[in-house]
């Protein structure tokens, strides 16, 4: 890791893997004032490879954030670099930090969009890699939960990079004092009540033991390498056994059991997070049970339709109840609908009002489940269009995203 090779190089490298020698013109980097954040943003400048804006979150949660982030502003100041700070408010439902969590990298991606920035670099290190691996490791996480994190992953128009995953954390903060440069530290860093403060503490415990960072970090590594075998042959799988039909995965069954049980839950996890635009799988329970029943039940925003020859996963109707965009908006996260007008209308589900309003919808030979959570054109309660049901006149429907192959 960083001990062998300069950080300014762990950086370089990782940057060149991620973009492949096509390098952009600017890259966001996601800066809370902490060591880590603050390090990479520092490394980033140095390199020049790109022109750097940077984003911070307030969560709005201690207040201490904001006189965090003026170590940010005064940083991006003092080299004329682009800085703004998002905000996000957390609603009090569900764990405080997986909604933090989800809640900045949804703040980061929509001013990643509206600024034109296709990567977002964070400051995650070999030691979140090791306290990632040890928390997934106490879940059951299978190979690909203990894959850990990737240096660069894809998320629709943004890829999220981590080019100091190959460095320590004492590392970043060796370059930040030989630098000169303030940080903060996060209390919340201390706070036993999280389980990643757990799995640091954890680790001076397994140090001894010889699971050091760099030997769970070596870890994940061999399970990212396996996850990129299975991922692959999960591709071979699907060629054989899938077909996406009107927007629905549709598996046959006998290529279904034909396949070893990891293999067939795996197939069944994609269709599910292909179907309802989900980045995680199902929790591997939930997702036994289900292909175990031989039952039409609901998952993931899904419902999983099981027959003798075929298993059909559509859209849930619940799932997009009351979703509703303007004409040309993609709806769903997959739907994109065109016709001859659009003002006034708008894009939203098909579901029992467009039933009643399309007598003849069996005339286009799709399903009555698939039809109900499809996209339909409405002017208020009135149907204008139903392109899956060849109801209105010049109106079609369309996936997004490469979304109409499932491979």
């Amino acid at each position: 890791m960083s001990g062998q090779i300069a950080l300014e190089d762990v950086i370089a490298e990782a940057l060149e893997r991620a973009f492949g020698g096509v390098v952009p013109e600017t890259i966001g980097v996601a800066v809370s004032g902490g060591g880590d954040s603050m390090a990479l943003l520092d490394l980033l400048r140095l390199s020049g490879v790109a022109e750097i804006c940077i984003a911070s979150v307030n969560h709005g949660l201690r207040e201490e954030a904001a006189d965090e982030l003026t170590l940010v502003a005064a940083y991006a100041a003092q080299y004329g670099l682009s800085h703004d700070i998002l905000k996000w408010h957390w609603d009090g439902t569900g764990n405080l930090q997986a909604a933090a969590r989800d809640g900045r990298r949804a703040a980061l991606r929509g001013w990643a969009v509206d600024r034109g920035i296709a990567y977002v670099a964070m400051g995650h290190t070999a030691d979140d890699q090791a306290e990632t691996f040890l928390m997934r490791l106490a879940r059951g996480s299978g190979v690909d939960g203990l894959a850990g994190m990737a240096e660069a992953r894809l998320d629709g128009a943004v890829t999220w990079l981590r080019p100091a995953l190959g460095a320590r954390r004492e590392a970043l903060r060796v370059h930040l004092r030989a630098a000169g440069i303030v940080w903060a530290d996060d209390p919340s860093n201390e706070d036993t009540r999280f389980d990643r403060v757990k799995a640091r503490q954890m680790m001076q415990t397994l140090a001894p033991l010889g699971l050091t960072v760099e030997r769970l970090v070596q870890t994940s590594q061999h399970m990212a390498r396996e996850s990129d075998t299975l991922r692959w042959a999960a591709g071979q799988a699907k060629a054989r056994a899938a077909q996406v039909v009107g927007g629905d995965v549709v598996l046959d069954v006998d290529a279904l059991e034909a396949m070893p049980e990891s293999m067939a839950l795996r197939v069944v996890a994609d269709a599910l997070c292909f179907v309802s635009g989900e980045t995680y799988r199902p929790r591997f329970k939930a997702l036994k049970a289900a292909l175990e029943s031989r039952k039409s039940v609901t998952l993931h925003g899904c419902l999983i339709l099981s027959g003798r020859e075929r298993v059909i996963i559509t859209r849930e109707l619940k799932a997009v109840q009351e979703k509703r965009v303007p004409v040309g908006t993609v709806w769903d996260g997959r739907w994109r609908v065109f016709g001859p007008e659009a003002a006034g209308l708008e894009v939203g589900v098909f579901g029992e009002g467009g039933f009643a309003q399309c007598p003849d919808w069996r005339a286009a030979g799709v399903s009555r489940q698939t039809l109900l959570a499809s996209p339909a054109v409405w002017r208020d309660e009135e149907l204008i269009a139903a392109p899956l049901a060849e109801f209105g006149d010049g109106w079609y429907a369309e996936l997004v995203d490469g979304r109409a192959v499932f491979g």
